[in-house]
């Protein structure tokens, strides 16, 4: 598909009920070892669960020491949702985000957390489902995804209870989705702040792992999954389109993620670790007023190895082996909350 950066990020929601959206950025302070999660969300229930809201979410995961890991969140009313489409702009209350920079801040539940970033916008949109999950403005499916500036150097600051994180180029990657209702359940990755490995500085992996429910039936877990070798601007190696999706396989719990891949010529495996204390758990509500929880780690550890062969059916060549400690970015989600994960997302008022 062809890069729409500016577009991609367009605004879906029409005033009509039963719609989420979500535009969210993750990236990770290489100095430190810390990751960040900064959310701007609405929310369009069906008639009978509510009215629509607007929120801004925020969660700082501290490798080194955990107890300083937390989320806070807060709901603003929708009028105090302002977006603009050309150029793209988007409001929540105190926090704003355009085509190259976001800033803002939330404040409550003993936390004070403000951002001022900035960034050149990428020049490829990454797309993570099959490509006819993006026909009939995405219809087709109950949530739509895409990356607008999957990998994209940060610069700026962002400042919690006092401790100024300085942003000069440090790794982190946006996206935009939305959608009826979230998977029954899901897991997702993303890194592209490996320290080690060939072009680590600029390799980079988005995974998703999906698994619906029609009606009584849950059905089997799919898995989706692009590694850039060498960044965006090089080689995707994608399972993604119908007849690659048989090729993956993954498993997940709360600490664990596992992905493989096997193509006629190109092997993937990943693996992403932490410990249930750097997790976060969130819990959202569909439009349908369904609850569904999400376990949330921004400073996972990742292993990942590639490899090659000339030809099916020849013997498996090592290619690239990359991996980061603390830089990777991933969770779970589920109908039911793991009561491993004791740190929760917290609404919050302003003191």
């Amino acid at each position: 598909m062809s890069s729409r950066n500016g577009f991609d990020n367009h605004m879906a929601w029409n005033r009509q009920p039963g719609h989420y959206e979500v535009w969210y950025i993750t990236l990770t302070h290489r100095k430190t070892g810390t990751g960040f999660w900064i959310r701007y969300t609405l929310e369009a229930p069906e008639p009978q669960v509510g009215s629509p809201y607007a929120q801004l979410w925020f969660c700082r995961g501290d490798a080194q020491d955990p107890s300083r890991t937390f989320g806070i969140n807060r709901r603003y009313p929708i009028d105090l949702l302002e977006v603009g489409q050309d150029p793209f702009s988007l409001r929540i209350g105190p926090a704003r985000m355009d085509r190259s920079s976001l800033s803002g801040i939330v404040r409550g539940g003993g936390h004070e957390a403000s951002w001022d970033l900035r960034f050149l916008p990428a020049t490829r949109t990454h797309f993570h489902l099959p490509s006819f999950a993006y026909a009939r403005g995405g219809s087709l499916v109950d949530t739509v995804v895409f990356s607008p500036n999957l990998s994209i150097p940060l610069r700026g600051t962002i400042t919690v209870d006092g401790q100024t994180y300085d942003f000069d180029g440090d790794p982190g990657g946006q996206t935009h989705l939305w959608g009826r209702k979230h998977a029954y359940a899901w897991a997702w990755a993303h890194c592209n702040a490996f320290d080690t490995g060939d072009n680590h500085g600029v390799a980079v992996l988005e995974a998703l792992t999906v698994q619906l429910r029609r009606g009584p039936v849950v059905l089997p877990k799919l898995t989706v999954l692009s590694v850039y070798p060498d960044g965006l601007s090089g080689e995707e190696l994608a399972f993604k389109e119908p007849w690659q999706i048989p090729l993956a396989r993954s498993s997940y719990r709360t600490g664990s993620y596992h992905l493989l891949a096997k193509g006629p010529t190109v092997k993937v495996e990943a693996t992403l670790t932490c410990r249930p204390e750097d997790m976060v758990l969130t819990e959202y509500v569909d439009p349908d007023g369904e609850p569904a929880y999400c376990h949330n780690t921004v400073v996972s550890s990742c292993d990942l190895r590639l490899w090659r062969r000339r030809y099916p059916g020849a013997p498996w060549r090592p290619w690239r082996h990359l991996s980061t400690r603390s830089g990777a970015h991933w969770e779970w989600g589920g109908r039911a909350g793991d009561s491993q994960v004791s740190r929760r997302h917290v609404t919050v008022e302003d003191a």
